[in-house]
């Protein structure tokens, strides 16, 4: 599909998507660049890495795709970094959880060069980072969400499509805006969600942890993820997430406003909403 495959950040994300990559045969080659020297160490022993490179710029000569696996406030930077370094047929694209502010961004750095940006999102990943518990199957059978702009052509999309389809990816597309909004309120509320009743309890006797069972380590195991990250994440798609707060906000009062007027049928019919949309997942 590939001849070679520049993976900037090899990562729990970019790791797991050059192992799928390579385990796949999608490439011919696959190479890397990290930030931190150790990593790009200990990629050098990695059977889904042929090359490692010091610079990015150096990393991403001669490929016909890139993939951005950095954090979300450093994608923008590192593509201008990258831009002279690009092929004029180079496809770029990145596994950013938000996309409105990188997609318009992106846009604009390209801006004369031919090479083609398209947002993607793989939705897939786990509480823990780091390229030592990366996966060759974390992609497989989750959603993948590409975020096109207006004008984007065609046959990058379908693409970029067939490459994550190929992953074992779900693909859809939806435009930047649609994007934040949708994962504001299905990855990033349940995140906030998990990480405040975390909080909250802390807050508490710290012998209740051990009566906890199973339900509290099930619904709070994402409040686990890095919050450096997180906080990236929230701080770009901030009006999205406050909207989705305030929803949730109006549903937990309707609830409590239940509760205290022993209105049995209004709770039981919040929980029967709730049953109803976890067993379709």
């Amino acid at each position: 599909m590939f001849q070679q495959i520049t993976i900037l950040g090899p990562g729990l994300l970019g790791a797991s998507l050059a192992m799928a990559v390579k385990e796949r045969g999608l490439a011919t080659r696959v190479v890397t660049w990290s930030r931190r020297p150790e990593s790009r160490a200990k990629c050098l022993n990695q059977s889904w890495c042929d090359t490692v490179f010091d610079s990015p710029e150096e990393a991403v000569i001669g490929s016909d795709l890139v993939v951005l696996c950095t954090p979300v406030q450093t994608i923008v930077p590192l593509l201008v970094q990258i831009r002279s370094g690009l092929a004029a047929d180079a496809l770029i694209t990145d596994v950013g959880s938000t996309k409105s502010l990188i997609c318009r961004e992106a846009l604009s750095v390209l801006e004369g060069h031919s090479a083609s940006f398209l947002g993607a999102h793989p939705m897939a990943g786990s509480e823990q980072a780091g390229m030592e518990h990366a996966q060759s199957d974390l992609f497989e059978n989750a959603a993948c969400i590409l975020t096109p702009l207006d004008d984007a052509a065609a046959e990058v999309i379908a693409k970029l499509s067939a490459f994550w389809d190929a992953i074992g990816m779900t693909v859809s597309t939806v435009s930047p805006e649609k994007h934040d909004e949708i994962v504001a309120h299905v990855s990033h509320l349940p995140h906030l969600l998990a990480s405040t009743l975390c909080g909250y309890l802390a807050a508490q006797d710290g012998t209740w942890r051990n009566l906890a069972g199973d339900g509290l380590r099930d619904t709070t195991r994402i409040a686990s993820g890095d919050p450096q990250l997180w906080k990236q994440i929230l701080e770009q798609n901030s009006d999205e997430v406050v909207r989705a707060i305030e929803g949730f906000e109006l549903q937990l009062h309707h609830l409590k406003t239940a509760l205290l007027n022993q209105d049995s049928l209004g709770v039981i019919a919040q929980l029967e909403r709730g049953k109803t949309y976890r067993d379709q997942l």
